[in-house]
């Protein structure tokens, strides 16, 4: 049920794109680093696929989406994160986003806590209110990584009243953190002793990595915890298939039945074409997938130069994902410091946006130019700021 006394916003990301793109409309020099959208296009197989999709008759799946691509999700599972799903544990949506976003109206009650390490996506909290349920933050810092520790998590626990969810985003956005297996088992200690406690474990990025270790996700580490673990991913990010609107959760029966239930009342499914299409890009050749993350590296890299010469700026490399989080120095107010970048010609987005106040996220899933301008004139407008 939505909370009658929340009030229900926008995505921040959005506003800042939206007004980004405004500018651009009106004729001004903006560079856009607001969205955590590739600026690929689809593989080639994918859209081929689509294109012969296209000339089917293209009617309702089960709300659960095709039992095809169900296999490839249960397929692509078992390779890639070493876990079994059987069909019945498997649920798609219109994006990881409304997977989430179901799993929280489903189970979600007034007087319910969410555990959330800051940063945090900037709709995971919006979501847990809409709810009725309340998002506890649990902070981080660049020198714990980004990442919530074993301690700070027991004590979170400890305080909450009623703990029903802990959310973990890996690599994160905006940090790009990456919790090691290590890191996942140490977590695991603590949440054993409270089997009460669900874990979301957003995987969105998981193929978006610059680590040379395997990725680790916590119900592989901990394979006694599996039946409390939500595991979301989907095609968006890895694939560049945003625009196509295909997630999925795996996760325990019941929850996945009812996740699915809503799914059934609120848009009775994920677009059929859009499901095709997904098949085709789980079951299809991965190499460029590789060629791809070479490609974020060197955006990366490249930025992180033009960042890391700026006195004005403290700024952490990323595992994953494809985010920069630097902290502005001096600065409390990066709310109104992000919109007066805006007159400097560089679209960023305040960090207040997912829990981090004082810093800027800004995507490098752009092209390098317009990324390595967009760095420039950010280290330059903070230069008059002083």
């Amino acid at each position: 049920m939505i909370s009658p006394n929340y009030q229900i916003t926008q995505s921040p990301i959005l506003l800042m794109a939206r007004r980004a793109a405004e500018l651009r409309a009106a004729n001004h020099d903006v560079i856009d680093l607001t969205l955590g959208e590739p600026d690929f296009t689809a593989p080639s197989h994918v859209i081929e696929a689509a294109l012969q999709a296209m000339q089917q008759r293209l009617g309702y799946t089960p709300a659960n989406g095709l039992p095809a691509l169900r296999q490839a999700i249960r397929d692509r599972m078992e390779a890639d994160r070493r876990l079994n799903y059987d069909d019945d544990q498997v649920a798609v949506g219109c994006g990881a986003k409304q997977i989430i976003f179901n799993a929280f109206f489903a189970t979600l009650k007034r007087g319910d806590d969410v555990l959330i390490p800051a940063p945090y996506w900037a709709s995971y909290p919006d979501m847990i209110r809409m709810c009725g349920a309340s998002p506890v933050v649990l902070p981080t810092t660049a020198a714990e990584g980004f990442k919530i520790t074993p301690e700070h998590l027991a004590a979170a626990l400890k305080l909450s009243k009623r703990p029903r969810w802990l959310v973990l985003n890996a690599p994160g956005n905006p940090s790009g953190a990456l919790y090691s297996k290590r890191d996942l088992e140490a977590l695991a200690e603590v949440l054993r002793r409270y089997p009460e406690v669900m874990i979301l474990s957003d995987d969105i990025y998981a193929e978006i990595l610059y680590v040379s270790e395997s990725y680790s996700t916590l119900a592989a580490v901990a394979p006694d915890l599996a039946e409390r673990v939500l595991i979301v991913d989907g095609v968006s990010k890895a694939y560049a298939m945003t625009g196509w609107r295909v997630g999925w959760g795996c996760g325990p029966r019941a929850l996945i039945a009812a996740i699915t239930s809503v799914q059934s009342q609120n848009c009775t499914q994920t677009s059929t074409l859009s499901q095709h299409a997904a098949i085709a890009a789980l079951n299809g050749p991965r190499d460029f997938l590789q060629e791809r993350n070479e490609i974020y590296r060197q955006r990366r890299d490249a930025a992180m130069n033009i960042l890391s010469s700026s006195m004005a700026l403290d700024v952490t490399s990323p595992e994953g994902a494809f985010y920069l989080l630097p902290k502005i120095k001096g600065i409390t107010d990066d709310q109104k410091l992000a919109y007066d970048l805006l007159t400097s010609g560089v679209a960023t987005v305040p960090g207040s946006a997912f829990g981090m106040p004082g810093h800027i996220r800004l995507s490098f899933a752009t092209d390098q130019a317009s990324l390595v301008e967009g760095c420039k004139r950010l280290v330059a407008a903070l230069v008059s700021e002083k």
